[in-house]
């Protein structure tokens, strides 16, 4: 099965920086998210991070993040003391105007930093009062590639300290179908692998890395900074054999074509490889092994030709010649012999690879022209623009030049614009020890040519992006948006025409229907359509000139500015408190060095986590004094000492003692809701290979076994709700002897031998081994190498808790409804009805549905429905607390 690849490169780094040598606990990054949503190919990503200056003094506080090279931030904003402060995207020049007159004033830089393979950085900074918090939140957009295959959600996490409340939640939404996910990568190993929690569910998937404290610090990479590397979600899409995936919505459509059980076309190739003096040592090694490695791997039906160039041209054969076991060895040889010398004439040895090429034309075949230099052409024609211009007559849109750019001495704008000039694609090759892994990972992108000369066709659409592909190749995907005229699906009709072979094929598809997004749209496609219609425009104004080149830019600037993306002509501009800098964010160029001293110059420390231990501290933080209120001891941010379970009701009853945190208080803690009758509740077990899940219902309001893990003196118990097709009324977590944890949808209850605290606020809370974070819908609990979600959520008005299990201990000696491992079983009789056969015994089920609460959306799944014991392989009495 063929399968495809989408690549996000995810990474926040949070810095703190001050003039002087700061005291242990001056600062606190508490909270760390990565939200990203990936929906038909189109990835919409939210970095956020939450700082506390711990000090008496005002302290800076740097947010310096990294994003794709191929994204667009679309929003930034902070918020301070609950003042909103937004970035505002302008055009770059009115944006460096700003930026002069920040800096006529005295006032520090803010401009882009550094770049490196697939990322680039951007950075801002703010003055943080004392003991205050700010928040910082980065949008950024991406329309993901597919590449050799996969898709891949690459997500590179370093947030420079462990941190309490970190999670990473990646949802995929894909309408085709997922066929398979995987998670790998360097933050999927060793102690972190228990961190990661994954769901798939036909054409949707959920991956939750909610690694703990002591986690973060265990992967190869990591250390007493935290984590520094990166996570790795890899999926396939079903694809339809014939037309594609079309997803429609407000009028605009984007078009996935990626066709299954295509032949393989053979292709003629020229290898055009520098050799110059600056191709020295390690990079001419790295050529030799790559360039072997791939004449490996040319089929019989390919023919190929070699040429190496200094000042000269030197040809391993002057004709291209079939791909047979001796000429192969014949061309390693060669290969093997290659050795640096000389100058650089890039523009003859092009033109002469270009002529082989065209001396050889073959019915039914494919021609590719790969050129590899490091430096600038030094030898013969220098004149970058005679030298595009001479190569484009030659090669005369026949076939695509792809130039791979070795370093960063090279001129990669001017193989850019060459590669751009005739259908191909530029990219850096950099000078690392798996250099190459690079090349040839590039070559197998382009090595087996599936169609040429594709054509896209829609009859009622406008405004199309590109329609003209010169060649599809095997584990790619064309991508074409676009309006639909007046917004009328019934005149819409995609058409694909393209040379397979020698032969025209057409792909269509008169009963396929273009599938809407649905009543709530959120205008996905058609920012799938202005980020194309961008991307491809910046390519139009790299390689065109004079008036068209300026219609371009201008176009492109138009709708930087209408979607909020900063592109190569736009800036955003971030706002900040009065008195404060202005920065100035720009979108680099690649290959562009940090420019360090446009930051100013701050003394940098290494810090230690600070202490989260319950102390007193600011009295009554947060609270405002009733004289009719019993006073309470304030133990630490968000919580508050109780004496008795009594006082604990008393407190909750007066709501604006509460200034704090977002719990709505009410007056119980675990009054049960009446009911006439036992209702049901569904719970959903996992099965193994893409599976339908079992289901299997609970009846009546009974406290079951959660989480029970004796060696690590931890035992959670819930009390299911009086909710129909509810969850659970309240969870208790029993930790060793002495502490106690009440949650319910409305109060979280810490109890400690005699004493009691409720907790408020969003500040994550430590007490020993013992971690409670309270969000807007969720509650996060981690004990050790153990961690829980607790979600919220409201049917009928009313609402309830459910529990997930995110990470079991290592020692995996647990037992509890949430410890249950994925079921397998085998489907043995369909009809009259269905049986299922698990650990050799058949069980009857029958097709249903039911409700995941473990996911925030809460979709329906389709699922079996078994007897609680068949589904469970045991007694529900064992999963019952008395």
């Amino acid at each position: 099965m063929e399968r495809a690849v989408v690549q996000i490169a995810l990474f926040g780094l949070l810095v703190a920086s001050a003039n002087t040598l700061a005291d242990k606990d001056d600062w606190d990054i508490y909270s760390f998210h990565i939200n990203s949503t990936v929906s038909s190919r189109y990835a919409t990503t939210i970095i956020t991070s939450r700082v506390a200056n711990r000090m008496n003094d005002p302290k800076e506080i740097e947010f310096h993040v990294r994003i794709p090279k191929n994204a667009f931030i679309s929003k930034f904003r902070m918020l301070i003391d609950g003042q909103f402060y937004d970035g505002v995207v302008k055009g770059k020049e009115r944006a460096e105007q700003q930026y002069a007159e920040a800096v006529s004033l005295g006032q520090s830089a803010g401009i882009v930093s550094s770049v490196g393979r697939t990322m680039e950085e951007f950075k801002t900074s703010v003055t943080l009062a004392a003991h205050k918090k700010v928040t910082f939140e980065l949008t950024y957009e991406e329309l993901l590639k597919r590449r050799l295959g996969k898709y891949e959600l690459q997500i590179h996490a370093r947030p420079m300290q462990p941190v309490k409340d970190f999670k990473v939640d990646v949802y995929i939404n894909e309408k085709a179908g997922i066929n398979f996910m995987e998670v790998k990568g360097g933050l999927s190993t060793k102690a972190l692998a228990n961190a990661i929690t994954r769901t798939h569910v036909d054409k949707q998937a959920w991956v939750y890395f909610y690694p703990t404290e002591d986690q973060q610090k265990t992967c190869d990479s990591c250390g007493e900074q935290g984590m520094n590397g990166d996570l790795v979600i890899v999926y396939d899409v079903n694809r339809n054999p014939s037309l594609g995936d079309i997803k429609k919505s407000d009028g605009y459509f984007v078009h996935h074509f990626a066709p299954l059980n295509l032949v393989s076309i053979p292709k003629n190739v020229v290898f055009v490889i520098d050799q110059s003096g600056s191709m020295h040592g390690k990079k001419i090694q790295q050529t030799r092994i790559a360039l072997i490695h791939i004449l490996s791997d040319l089929l019989e039906e390919d023919h190929f030709g070699l040429i190496t160039f200094d000042s000269a041209v030197f040809h391993w054969k002057r004709e291209l010649v079939q791909a047979t076991r001796e000429n192969l060895e014949s061309a390693k040889k060669f290969a093997r012999e290659i050795v640096q010398r000389g100058a650089t004439d890039i523009s003859k040895a092009v033109l002469e690879g270009a002529h082989m090429l065209n001396a050889h034309p073959r019915a039914g075949s494919a021609s590719l022209l790969i050129l590899l230099t490091d430096g600038d052409p030094t030898s013969g024609e220098t004149n970058p623009e005679v030298i595009q211009s001479n190569v484009r007559r030659a090669i005369a849109d026949k076939f695509p030049l792809y130039c791979l750019g070795f370093g960063f001495d090279v001129n990669l704008k001017f193989l850019e614009k060459m590669s751009l000039q005739n259908n191909g694609v530029a990219r850096r090759i950099y000078e690392d020890s798996d250099a190459d892994l690079q090349l040839t990972g590039f070559y197998n992108e382009v090595a087996t040519p599936l169609l040429t000369d594709v054509t896209m066709i829609y009859n009622g659409g406008a405004n199309l992006t590109q329609t003209n592909f010169t060649q599809f190749y095997n584990g790619s995907e064309i991508v074409v948006a676009g309006q639909i005229t007046d917004n009328d699906i019934a005149t819409f009709t995609p058409q694909v025409v393209a040379i397979s072979r020698n032969r025209r094929v057409t792909f269509s598809d008169t009963n396929a229907a273009v599938d809407p997004e649905g009543p709530a749209s959120d205008g996905s496609v058609q920012r799938v359509w202005a980020y194309l219609t961008v991307k491809q425009l910046l390519e139009k104004e790299l390689v065109l000139s004079g008036p068209e080149k300026e219609n371009a830019k201008k176009e492109a600037l138009e709708l930087s500015l209408k979607y909020n993306f900063v592109t190569p002509f736009t800036s955003m501009v971030v706002t900040k408190p009065q008195g404060e800098n202005t920065d100035v964010l720009h979108k680099p160029g690649e290959g562009k060095k940090q420019a360090r001293n446009q930051w100013g110059h701050h003394h940098r420390r290494k810090f230690s986590p600070p202490s989260r231990a319950l102390t007193p501290l600011f009295g009554m933080s947060g609270f405002r004094s009733s004289p009719d209120i019993p006073q309470v001891e304030s133990l630490s941010r968000g919580i508050t000492a109780i004496d008795s379970l009594h006082q604990a009701q008393d407190f909750m009853v007066h709501q604006d003692l509460l200034d704090y945190g977002r719990i709505n208080i009410r007056p119980t803690i675990v009054s049960p809701r009446a009911t006439d009758a036992p209702l049901s509740h569904r719970f959903l077990q996992k099965a193994e290979n893409l599976s339908l899940p079992l289901c299997f219902d609970v009846t009546g309001k009974v406290q079951l076994k959660l989480v029970h893990h004796p060696n690590g003196e931890l035992f959670v118990n819930g009390q299911l709700d009086s909710v129909a097709n509810g969850g659970f009324r309240n969870i208790t977590i029993l930790l060793k002897t002495d502490l106690r944890v009440e949650i319910t949808a409305d109060v979280i209850v810490l109890v400690e031998g005699q004493r009691m605290s409720v907790l408020a606020g969003d500040h994550p809370i430590t007490v020993g081994s013992l971690t409670v974070i309270r969000r807007d819908k969720e509650i996060d609990v981690a004990v050790g190498d153990t961690r829980m979600l607790i979600l919220i959520h409201k049917e009928n008005g009313k609402e309830f808790l459910w529990p997930i299990l995110r990470q079991r201990p290592l020692d995996d000696d647990i037992s509890g409804i949430l410890a249950l491992k994925p079921v397998v079983y085998e489907e043995v009789q369909q009809s009259p009805s269905t049986r299922l056969t698990i650990k050799g015994q058949d069980y009857d089920a029958a097709r249903a549905s039911a409700v995941d609460y473990s996911i925030n959306r809460s979709p329906t799944h389709d699922c079996w429905l078994m007897s609680v014991e068949s589904a469970l392989q045991r007694s529900l009495d064992d999963f019952i607390v008395t």
